[in-house]
């Protein structure tokens, strides 16, 4: 499960930046292309979020749907998995959104 190893690291960055003051709410953008589940990422934050000045705050997760370009025709189209085929039969779609991981914004006492 890499989620936890994701969340260990959202925890330590947002700590790093936050320093003392207490977070209420943090908001991540999770694309669902990056192969991450949002649940098993909720779960492991709160986990690793404990004793922290994480510890409590509310985690909203924004999941942008994929989007890809074919190489070939150059049609852009939405995508459920990076194996995704384009309208026109061509493989190899490039993923040009709903891959991302990041941390948006974290709101603070």
């Amino acid at each position: 499960m890499h989620e936890l190893s994701i969340a260990q690291s959202i925890v330590e960055a947002v700590c790093e930046r936050a320093g003392d003051s207490r977070v209420r709410r943090l908001t991540l953008v999770v694309g669902r292309l990056a192969a991450v589940l949002p649940d098993a990422l909720r779960f492991c934050f709160e986990v690793c979020a404990e004793g922290t000045v994480l510890a409590g705050a509310e985690l909203y997760i924004v999941e942008p749907a994929g989007r890809g370009r074919c190489r070939d025709c150059g049609r852009e189209q939405g995508m459920n998995s990076l194996y995704d085929l384009c309208a026109c039969g061509a493989a190899g779609l490039e993923c040009v959104g709903g891959a991302e991981l990041l941390i948006k914004e974290m709101e603070i006492a």
